[in-house]
């Protein structure tokens, strides 16, 4: 039998602009329209990042997150929402003393970063495992914070989707299953190609696949030019998919893309054409152990 194989998209990030493609969703109505198009078109599940709608940089609003989440939700109650606990995490070293922070630093607490998730009880929820150099910034993602977002999206109901960057970070996420704080099965995420953090190369793909606990449930991805070639390889090793504008700008070189549901459309061809079905939203609960 062809194996069903999950897709998320991740429908809008935190650094893309609208200069960079205008199909980029940034208010929440764009964002909910943008996920409806890219479960339509085959999606799962959608990850949702939030943005400030004047500047469009990325928003810890609690009341943006819900307005997105109760616009999907009043058109598909079916699709799986994935909400992003990575925002809060940044530090920026001031100067010229750098254990202050400086311009850019979005640095908070635990407890601040999972707020929305308590509030709005997603199904899903990222919890990024492992601190490394994200760009010219530090991602900062420490044991003891883990500890704490993992505990309150346990308690939330939300499956922990454990994004890892590289080696380390699965080494460490092992550690919090070991401790009670990550439930089995594991839900994991490989993100490949991020600056500075493993790069989208078959080679990084087999080494962080080979790393994983025997029970994981897995999904991966490969940012920019890597995004399609990535759906491919990952699925051929058994794992689940990701594609969205957070994620890539371009369906092909030099074409932007005109949205989320022709990136997860590419998705679902890539996938048919090489012996897999698209998982439904049920199927999808049922893979990542979700409950409804």
């Amino acid at each position: 039998m062809t194996r069903a194989v999950v897709i998320t998209c991740a429908v809008t990030g935190a650094f893309g602009t609208k200069a960079q493609n205008p199909a980029l969703p940034v208010t929440p109505e764009e964002i909910a329209r943008s996920a409806l198009e890219a479960a339509a078109a085959g999606a799962a599940v959608v990850h949702i990042h939030v943005r400030d709608p004047e500047s469009q940089g990325p928003s810890m609003d609690l009341s943006l997150y819900r307005e997105t989440v109760e616009r999907i939700r009043a058109q598909n109650d079916e699709v799986l929402i994935n909400l992003t606990c990575g925002a809060g995490a940044r530090f920026v070293p001031g100067a010229p003393e750098p254990r202050s922070p400086g311009p850019g630093t979005t640095l908070t607490t635990p407890e601040a970063r999972v707020a929305h998730v308590e509030a709005l009880r997603p199904d899903i929820a990222s919890l990024d495992v492992g601190s490394l150099n994200f760009g010219e910034h530090v991602f900062v993602n420490t044991p003891a914070h883990l500890r704490v977002m993992a505990d309150r999206m346990r308690a939330a109901g939300a499956k922990p989707e454990i994004e890892v960057f590289d080696l380390g970070h699965i080494a460490l996420a092992g550690k919090l299953i070991a401790e009670g704080h990550l439930d089995r099965p594991p839900l994991f995420q490989v993100c490949l190609g991020i600056p500075h953090g493993a790069p989208a190369t078959p080679q990084t793909l087999l080494a962080m696949h080979s790393q994983l606990p025997a029970d994981a449930v897995w999904s991966g991805f490969g940012i920019s030019r890597a995004q399609f070639p990535m759906v491919a390889m990952v699925a051929a090793l058994g794992g689940h998919v990701r594609v969205g504008l957070e994620d890539n700008l371009y369906l092909s070189k030099g074409q932007l893309a005109p949205g989320n549901g022709a990136l997860v459309e590419r998705a679902v061809q890539i996938l048919e054409l090489t012996g897999h079905r698209v998982a439904t939203p049920s199927e999808a609960r049922e893979i990542f152990g979700v409950t409804p």
